[in-house]
Formats: structure tokens, C-alpha cells, sequence
């Protein structure tokens, strides 16, 4: 090197056109989550159509949200709860054609043309279901923050073993499937009560069992 001269980093000494291309390949690309009042290109957007709690509803959506959040931003029906985010707490459950699903982690434009059912549609103050009544009764539980998704839990776990679904903890998968604590149990695992309700759900399912058998 002659005097006078300065020594080049190699950031300085590669070509222009390369530093970006260099700096850009070792960025990890974050996931893209739509945020309100993000403006998303329009290939991104869909049309959907889908039933809530008997109402027909059609939304523009970000091809990213999830039923969820349609639910609670776009229509505002608040029973859903985001606990986890992640499909773990069990206090977003919903009845998506009969069946219960994490709607959390189901996106909004696979339902079109479906029926969704939230707590909003099981039943009212003015007229509650026989499962929220057991809730109440029995204690079922505490803050409450939990309870939209449980309720519908609790009755889809009775209709489940009435279809003959078995579970984890079924013995026999020729016969018909019994009602038992331990069938309710493995099949209300998915809901998380961090109050602790536990003891005070299983007897409120039970009766309900018993009531409707």
C-alpha cells in the first residue's frame, strides 16, 4: 500500500450495486400480520361471506386475518376471547358447521358459505342455555374471561361422544361411548381456566349429561 493511502473495509472496497444485495440477504423477512389501518395491495383482499349466530355477513378482508379477529374487529362479537393466540387456551372456540373450532388459528376467508356459532348464539341473558344455566348453578366459573369458549366446548364434547367420536381415553372403539368424567375431562383439555374452575365445569357438564340422556 503507498503512503498516504487509506486502508478500504471490505464494505467500502465491494462494488455499490453489491452492498445492499449483501446487507439484504442477511435479513430475516419478518411474517406479514395486518395491523388496523395497514393498507395491503389488493390481490391481498378477499370478499367473504359467511353466517354468524343465524345474521348472513359479508366483509373485505386482509387475506391474513383469522376468523377471530373478523369476529371481534369487523363484527364486533366479543364472546370469542384471544387468550394465546395460538390455539393452546381454547378461549376462542367456536361451532363453525356443527363442530367446534380454535378460531384463532383458522383464517377468516376459509368460511365462506359457512355457519358460525359463538356464545352470542347459544343463548341470552333473557334466555340462557341449559349448559350456561349448569355454568351458573354449579359455579363453573370465576372471572369469566374463559367461559364463552368453554360453554361451547362443553357442548360440543357431548354431541361428540353422542356421534360416537372417540377420544384419547376411549377403551372400546366398537361400542357405544359412555359419558364419564374422564371422557369430559380429556375432552374439555383443550380449554385452559387458570382460575382453576375445573371441578365446578365437570359438574355442570355432567348434569347437563344426565339431564339430556
Amino acid at each position: 500500500m503507498r503512503p498516504g493511502t487509506a486502508r478500504q473495509s471490505p464494505s467500502q472496497s465491494q462494488p455499490k450495486d453489491l452492498a445492499p444485495q449483501t446487507a439484504a440477504r442477511h435479513q430475516t423477512p419478518s411474517a406479514p400480520s395486518p395491523n388496523p389501518g395497514e393498507r395491503t395491495p389488493s390481490g391481498d383482499v378477499s370478499s367473504v361471506s359467511f353466517n354468524v349466530n343465524g345474521e348472513e355477513h359479508t366483509l373485505t378482508l386482509d387475506n391474513r386475518t383469522t376468523l377471530l379477529d373478523a369476529l371481534r374487529e369487523n363484527l364486533k362479537i366479543t364472546g370469542p376471547k384471544k387468550g394465546c393466540d395460538h390455539g393452546q387456551c381454547g378461549a376462542c372456540t367456536v361451532s363453525v358447521n356443527g363442530r367446534r373450532i380454535n378460531a384463532c388459528l383458522s383464517l377468516a376467508v376459509m368460511h365462506e358459505g359457512d355457519d358460525v356459532t359463538t356464545i352470542e348464539g347459544i343463548g341470552t341473558p333473557d334466555k340462557l342455555d341449559p349448559m350456561q344455566q349448569a355454568f351458573i348453578d354449579h359455579d363453573g366459573f370465576q372471572c369469566g374471561y374463559c367461559t364463552p369458549g368453554q360453554i361451547c366446548s362443553a357442548k360440543a364434547v357431548l354431541e361428540e361422544i353422542r356421534a360416537g367420536i372417540p377420544s384419547h381415553v376411549t377403551a372400546d372403539l366398537t361400542s357405544r361411548i359412555e359419558i364419564t368424567e374422564d371422557e369430559i375431562r380429556e375432552r374439555m383439555s383443550g380449554n385452559i381456566c387458570r382460575c382453576g374452575a375445573y371441578a365446578n365445569m365437570l359438574a355442570a357438564i355432567t348434569e347437563i349429561a344426565e339431564t339430556e340422556a
